[in-house]
């Protein structure tokens, strides 16, 4: 598809999560015919269900539009739609490496909000210009002045034409586009006869075509028949398919440079292409990189274990194809005693993991079992070595550690002032401390907190909103580590100790949390024909204990008259089986006690 570099225009939008970025997507497909006006529906990037049903983006959407603007002339505009979750703002980062600009949505009601700050900063890193654009306008509890202040105190970005919109009834929406036409500039390039280079930002594995790669062409031209080269991983391939996404895949004879779209070649193996790799022509190719992405570090981690082991190869494939579509998440293999064969896998966040654990479900068709979330510990040993690890079953031996270091995060939380009292508390109780605090405006503050990664790991946004009665919003990103009397606790059952189960806890927390974990286990095992004791222990000694009772048969019922001896001695008969089951009866764990230990809390609360 052939268009002038100077009428070509890459912009993603980026937004606080349900300020209402999908939506302005939607409208600005139907503003520009991308789309037929049948298959319209809402949420039309969000192709996943898992997207749908949560109302929330996970991955970043890429589109090409043509648009006649006022001007007379024809642009192409390739827009990305961006999630707005804090645990993905990796995908945000790369949809920016294949633009020159941002149109930055705030929602008039709400205002400012922490994610709205990070993906701000994140804008300005890349040197994106940035398109202030203020959403729900039309809603009674929208103040524009205000926010509109905001936006240019707290993100000081300046608001010279103010974009006012309602990206559900479309009002506005065409102000927007001639804004993005006018003020974010064409691609800079050094021409379509120029060295192929073109930047990988993403790619999907399809089962009949092989590993689809989601490129941004910077200088020369992709045509099918190409032989092009992937420089960081030296793999050549000879090209099947060039196209664009209209907003589904649609197959064109060249991409040029500026233009974003994807590639097909002959790679059937999703670890050979990386992301943030650069294209070029397998001969007389450039050698040089182009700026990539920095490699994402891991925040959470937890083992992802087949129900049956059968299936051991079928989860390796899956976490591998779903590596290539999200880059984010990483793992390698381990084993458990209780689980078998799994694999470990690390998370930027809670609903990181959850979305990918999903995903392995739905997508793979996948039964599994996820271990409790863990974070990465720095243990410092007797000897002067350090180590670092992410699951407690490889903790050494007490006697053998000088000092446990945890990792901290620093929380940006943005709440309303009569909310204050209450945030302080919890952050408090979560071991953290608050740094800093200011006025947002005249309802709002932002507090700058410093808290233990693992104190936020379960609960913590759900108390969050709860204490703010939804108004709280927060952002975090990492701040080094911090020495913590941090223990390993374990989970005994019928004396045998199940790894899955194991995890670091600080000190003055622990007997609460064994009691909790024992009392959802003991909720969720069903009964056996034998006790179970369920115990968390540290170390040889026990901190807490439920039982889960045995089913109960009535060996007497048959007995009719006669003597007492008859009847004490079945019962006596029956505790002595009863004793043997116990030493030879394995406990079947079910995946909801998986579950029910992975929430904190027993079923019943």
């Amino acid at each position: 598809m052939e268009s002038k570099i100077e009428n070509i225009r890459n912009f993603c939008i980026i937004a606080h999560i349900d300020h209402g970025k999908t939506t302005l997507s939607d409208r600005i497909l139907e503003l520009t015919q991308a789309i037929d006006i049948r298959q319209m529906r809402a949420q039309t990037l969000d192709n996943m269900d898992l997207e749908r049903e949560r109302g929330i983006t996970i991955k970043s959407h890429p589109v090409s539009m043509m648009y006649t603007a006022k001007d007379g002339e024809t642009y192409m505009l390739n827009l990305i739609d961006t999630p707005g979750h804090v645990d993905f703002s990796y995908e945000v980062s790369r949809s920016m490496g294949a633009c020159e600009g941002a149109v930055l949505v705030v929602d008039a009601a709400q205002g400012v909000e922490a994610q709205t700050v990070a993906n701000t900063y994140l804008a300005i890193e890349n040197s994106l210009e940035i398109l202030p654009v203020l959403n729900k306008v039309d809603l009674p509890g929208a103040d524009v002045e205000a926010v509109t202040h905001q936006i240019e105190d707290v993100l000081g970005i300046p608001v010279e034409i103010p974009l006012y919109i309602s990206a559900k009834t479309g009002e506005g929406v065409e102000e927007v586009l001639e804004a993005v036409i006018k003020h974010i500039p064409p691609p800079v390039t050094k021409g379509r006869d120029a060295t192929l280079r073109a930047l990988v930002f993403d790619s999907v594995f399809d089962v009949y075509r092989g590993v689809i790669t989601y490129v941004r062409v910077v200088d020369g031209t992709l045509r099918v028949g190409d032989s092009i080269r992937f420089v960081s991983s030296g793999q050549t391939t000879q090209l099947r398919e060039v196209g664009i996404f209209s907003p589904t895949q649609k197959p064109v004879e060249l991409l040029e440079a500026g233009q974003v779209g994807y590639l097909v070649g002959t790679i059937k193996d999703p670890s050979e292409i990386k992301i943030g790799d650069t294209v070029t022509s397998a001969k007389d190719g450039t050698t040089e990189l182009l700026p990539g992405f920095k490699e994402v570090q891991s925040m959470v981690f937890s083992g992802v274990y087949p129900v049956s082991t059968d299936e051991y190869e079928k989860v390796r494939a899956g976490l591998e194809k779903l590596h290539l579509n999200d880059s984010a998440f990483t793992f390698h293999s381990e084993s458990s005693i209780a689980l078998g064969f799994g694999f470990r896998c690390g998370f930027l966040g809670l609903l990181h993991m959850e979305v990918v654990q999903e995903r392995l479900r739905r997508e793979f068709d996948l039964d599994i079992i996820s271990t409790h979330p863990a974070v990465v510990y720095k243990i410092k040993k007797n000897d002067g070595t350090t180590m670092e690890i992410d699951n407690p079953v490889l903790l050494p031996e007490v006697n053998h550690i000088t000092q446990i270091e945890e990792p901290v995060i620093k929380a940006t939380i943005i709440c309303p002032s009569s909310c204050i009292g209450d945030v302080m508390r919890i952050v408090l109780e979560r071991r953290g401390e608050v740094v800093g605090t200011e006025s947002l405006d005249a309802t709002r503050v932002i507090l700058t907190c410093h808290i233990p990664l693992n104190e936020i790991l379960i609960d913590f946004h759900d108390m969050l909103k709860s204490v703010s009665h939804g108004y709280a919003s927060m952002d975090y990103e990492p701040h080094g580590y911090q020495i913590s009397d941090i223990v390993k606790m374990d989970v005994l059952l019928n004396g045998e100790v199940v790894d899955a189960f194991s995890c670091m806890v600080h000190r003055d927390k622990v007997v609460a949390y064994g009691r909790k974990i024992c009392k959802a286990l003991a909720e969720s095992i069903p009964s056996h024909m034998f006790k179970i004791p369920v115990q968390a222990v540290i170390g040889s000694n026990i901190i807490a204990r439920e039982d889960i009772r045995p089913f109960r048969k009535d060996v007497t019922a048959k007995l009719y008259g006669g003597d007492v001896t008859r009847k004490q001695k079945l019962l006596k008969k029956q505790k002595a089986g009863k004793k043997r089951m116990k030493e030879f009866g394995q406990v079947n764990v079910p995946q909801s006690a998986f579950i029910a230990v992975l929430k904190g809390k027993s079923q019943n609360d």
